[in-house]
């Protein structure tokens, strides 16, 4: 089961905090002053309750992620990665898992090694839901018989009312070009189970038609497009490094819980 860790735990903490009036600012801003998740844009009840439908409806129905499913693409030396993937708990979960700068410990196998830590964050905009950061990281890889690390730095948007996200190179070493885009997306997976020949639209026709017992996982898209610096965008180097960014990419998202 997959349901997001803590994740119930960390609303009911943070609860009491007012949310913060929406504003512009372009100042450099440390990532832990500024709350992962506001609550305005989510109805809190809702996901309270999901999660602790997950937790109760797991033990008869029990869910198991299914590996990323990835197409790579070549075209004028450019890579095009396209991933698509589901998880067993709600979007708004997911969300956090790729925007919230503090969640090293979601992305460490079982020897408590990090495969992406976060070095640092400075907030450089914030729009209402839109929110522009520069991040730093730290990305471990292997592939064949080596291993290694590798900082990045990257200029990261995201949008909590719609669960999306882009982000774009600042300094990835050996990469001419490394951008991406994320989304998120409901699913309702319980519906074929208890809404019989209805096919929900929203969320509020899959409440309606399940009794309330539906449980919604979430569907992720990726794009990302990468290209590696002279010489390595010439075989056999771009044949490794193609590897190494797929390998990778799937390593992330096949460890994030």
């Amino acid at each position: 089961m997959s349901v997001f860790p803590g994740f119930g735990g960390w609303i009911n903490q943070n609860s009491q905090q007012p949310p913060k009036a929406e504003s512009k600012r372009s100042e450099n801003v440390e990532s832990n002053s500024e709350p992962p998740l506001e609550f305005k844009y989510y109805d809190k009840d809702e996901v309270d309750k999901q999660v602790q439908l997950w937790i109760e409806e797991d033990k008869k129905y029990p869910w198991k992620d299914a590996p990323p499913k990835v197409k790579v693409t070549r075209k004028k030396g450019l890579y095009h990665m396209h991933i698509e993937l589901t998880k067993g708990r709600v979007p708004e979960s997911v969300y956090l898992l790729f925007a919230n700068p503090l969640n090293n410990q979601y992305f460490q196998d079982f020897d408590g090694h990090n495969f992406l830590e976060n070095k640092s964050r400075k907030l450089l905009l914030k729009d209402g839901p839109r929110r522009i950061a520069e991040v730093e990281k730290v990305v471990s890889w292997k592939f064949l018989w080596f291993s290694g690390a590798l900082p990045i730095s990257l200029i990261v948007e995201d949008n909590q009312k719609y669960l999306t996200g882009n982000y774009k190179k600042k300094n990835v070493k050996f990469m001419k070009v490394f951008e991406g885009s994320w989304k998120v997306e409901p699913l309702f997976i319980d519906s074929e189970r208890l809404c019989k020949q209805i096919k929900p639209k929203s969320r509020e026709e899959y409440k309606k038609c399940s009794g309330g017992r539906g449980r919604i996982a979430s569907k992720v898209t990726m794009e990302q497009i990468f290209q590696p610096s002279f010489p390595l965008n010439l075989p056999p180097f771009s044949w490794i490094i193609r590897g190494i960014t797929i390998k990778t990419t799937k390593n992330l998202l096949d460890v994030a819980p």
